[in-house]
């Protein structure tokens, strides 16, 4: 079983101006894929909460995903992307690309996001779009490839580079 844990890098959502939609959507498809959510966290767009959550989650916690929505755009606040980075010890651009390849096939807009994903650990570490639909598109983009993925971080799999 994948364990998962979600952060929300949001200013409204964090300050409760403005209602989560993203973790309910996520949870449902976590379930339906059998995927157990450890934990969720709603942080405002802020440097350091954002990397302290996802060192917590991957350090402590050690669950095998982290998801996080929001904070991949061009706005000053926008942070998601550099947090990331801060915490990884592996990049994992694939992740990224094809979301944003496939994405841009939906909305041009795609191609405003700033989103990485990488290993920190046995942790693979995801940025999905802040928009509900876009995070549960763009993880069903990706879904197929995140078992195998983190089965190779633990050591369990073999990485192929021909489909079987």
């Amino acid at each position: 079983m994948i364990t998962v844990a979600i952060i929300i890098t949001s200013d409204t959502r964090s300050k409760g101006t403005k209602r989560d939609e993203t973790v309910p959507i996520l949870s449902k498809f976590l379930a339906s894929e059998g995927w157990e959510l450890v934990d969720t966290c709603v942080v405002p767009d802020e440097y350091e909460k954002i990397r302290d959550k996802m060192i917590y989650y991957a350090d402590q916690l050690r669950v095998d995903l982290i998801l996080t929505s929001g904070g991949t755009g061009f706005s000053k606040r926008d942070i998601t992307p550099e947090a990331t980075q801060a915490v990884i010890e592996k990049e994992t651009p694939g992740f990224s690309e094809i979301i944003r390849t496939e994405s841009f096939k939906l909305t041009k807009k795609a191609i405003l996001s700033r989103a990485i994903a990488g290993i920190r650990d046995n942790t693979l570490i995801i940025n999905l779009p802040g928009n509900p639909q876009g995070a549960i598109d763009s993880l069903n983009i990706i879904k197929e490839a995140i078992p195998h993925g983190i089965d190779i971080i633990k050591g369990k799999g073999e990485q192929h580079t021909k489909e079987e």
